[in-house]
């Protein structure tokens, strides 16, 4: 089953404006910083402290803005931190809804396949990187695609537009470059 795009939009827009008015703006980079110092934390309890004032780190990054890094490490169990959860589950459920079709035509898309072969282990090595630079770019910029183009649009927000044209001005010269061949 494919969802058709303009119900998938509404869909979404739906799930966006539900976050926002029963929770918060959605946006997940930090919560891999959260992971992150978990296990950090795990090896090393000295890691996150809880002091008067509330929690500290020994770790700057995880101290600044009041500890509040430190605070997530310390106790995890967050809306941020079960939306992410859920975001890998949501993933792998519509993958198994999706079954039926060519499970290679699912796992390798047929512009990758003209473009550099069926070889899965190639296509999961390019898109793991690729998560990392974008993960590692998102956590210098202060957020992630999620909270800046997606929820500061949706709220109307001038820096959101302006993410989300240097983002598409950046992806589509990439993308006509890396796929030289089109399906």
């Amino acid at each position: 089953m494919i969802l058709d795009w303009k119900l998938g939009g509404v869909l979404l827009g739906l799930v966006f404006f539900a976050a926002v008015v029963l929770v918060k703006p959605i946006g997940v980079s930090t919560q891999f910083v959260i992971l992150d110092g978990i296990v950090a934390d795990a090896v090393s309890s000295e890691l996150v402290t809880e002091t008067d004032t509330g929690f500290t780190s020994t770790n700057a990054y995880l101290a600044k803005s009041k500890g509040k890094y430190a605070k997530a490490i310390a106790n995890p169990v967050s809306y941020g931190f079960i939306f992410v959860l859920a975001m890998a589950l949501g993933g792998f459920l519509s993958a198994r809804v999706r079954g039926g079709a060519d499970k290679a035509e699912l796992s390798v898309p047929a512009i990758w396949r003209v473009n550099f072969g069926d070889g899965k282990a190639k296509r999961y090595a390019v898109a793991f990187l690729g998560g990392f630079i974008v993960l590692y770019g998102a956590r210098l910029a202060g957020g992630c695609t999620s909270g800046h183009m997606m929820s500061g649009i949706m709220q109307t927000s001038l820096s959101g537009y302006i993410f989300a044209l240097g983002a598409f001005a950046a992806a589509i010269p990439t993308a006509r470059l890396v796929y030289k061949k089109e399906v």
